[in-house]
């Protein structure tokens, strides 16, 4: 059975009438968001940071932060976004700047829960870059936390992994959490 179809069901089933003019679309336009949307599914992503490391001897902490997400909750199927801050300490291996953001996409546009989400960023830097140390941080707010269930409308979550040097030395984890709070001054 093709996306569009289930979702044609769906909608008889929650009693709407798939026929009528403003939904006679609908079916095909959710199965294209979904098609969207669950593109991390076909992000391999130690490939793409494989393909992306730079050998260098840069061996001070680089923070990409304030990278926007969305993700959907796998129990509900309901959206949670915010923004990741992923933050290393190189070992001789770098990466272009650009690539965190797509990691954290890749792995954001799959169904998840935050803490894992969190932990799939993190190892799949790990692996690849053997870093003296890695953290990242993820901040968001949950749909299923404020449409349904508590309704708590201004709850944010946050999770954290820290790796190595991140976890270790608490002044790398001191500079990591000074520089995620910093706003940008122009």
């Amino acid at each position: 059975m093709q996306t569009a179809d289930i979702i044609r069901q769906l909608l008889i089933n929650i009693g709407e009438d798939p026929e009528r003019p403003e939904l006679h679309k609908t079916p095909q336009r959710v199965a294209q968001f979904w098609e969207y949307v669950t593109q991390g599914y076909r992000v391999d992503v130690t490939t793409l940071l494989r393909d992306a490391v730079i050998t260098g001897e840069y061996n001070q902490m680089i923070l990409v932060k304030d990278i926007d997400f969305y993700s959907l909750c796998e129990h509900h199927l309901v959206p949670f976004f915010g923004k990741a801050h992923v933050a290393y300490i190189p070992d001789g291996r770098i990466i272009g700047f650009s690539k965190i953001p797509r990691v954290v996409q890749a792995f954001a546009q799959r169904l998840q829960i935050q803490e894992r989400l969190t932990q799939q960023i993190t190892d799949a830097l790990n692996q690849v870059l053997h870093p003296r140390g890695i953290g990242v941080i993820i901040e968001a707010r949950h749909l299923c936390m404020q449409m349904r269930g508590v309704e708590k409308q201004n709850s944010n979550i946050t999770t954290s992994v820290m790796l190595g040097e991140m976890h270790d030395e608490p002044s790398a984890r001191e500079e990591f959490l000074k520089l995620i709070a910093r706003k940008w001054e122009s």
